[in-house]
């Protein structure tokens, strides 16, 4: 089997705040259904929906991998009207990393490869 892409269901209590939250973290999104959004930056896509039951999406981690950590940590503290939650810039072997919990509880790996690390970037293989 050849796969082509692969998308995550976002599920999201307050669809508004979480449309909002994404357009304001640079995705552009598109109408799907009253209860379905499309998200897009650059190749990267995701589907929001909305849901009443978000029990679980607390274990939900999604990795966005960036191509500079600053611009990304500079977008997400200029978010303050959405009460998030982030913690600082973290460096790691393989890069640095920025923790973003989401308006339902879902966390972000917003992430800078090291460009010559072959191991988690898939892209540079």
């Amino acid at each position: 089997m050849q796969v082509d892409d692969i998308r995550v269901f976002i599920p999201s209590k307050d669809y508004g705040l979480s449309q909002s939250f994404y357009q304001a973290l640079g995705f552009k999104m598109e109408y799907v259904s009253d209860d379905l959004s499309l998200f897009e930056n650059g190749a990267s896509c995701f589907f929001l929906h909305r849901s009443p039951d978000t029990a679980g999406v607390s274990n939900l981690m999604l990795q966005l991998a960036v191509q500079s950590i600053d611009d990304a940590f500079k977008t997400i503290s200029d978010m303050e009207r959405f009460s998030i939650i982030y913690e600082p810039v973290k460096v790691e072997s393989w890069g640095k990393v920025i923790y973003l919990w989401g308006p339902s509880g879902e966390l972000w790996h917003i992430t800078e490869f090291n460009h010559t690390n072959k191991e988690f970037n898939h892209t540079n293989k």
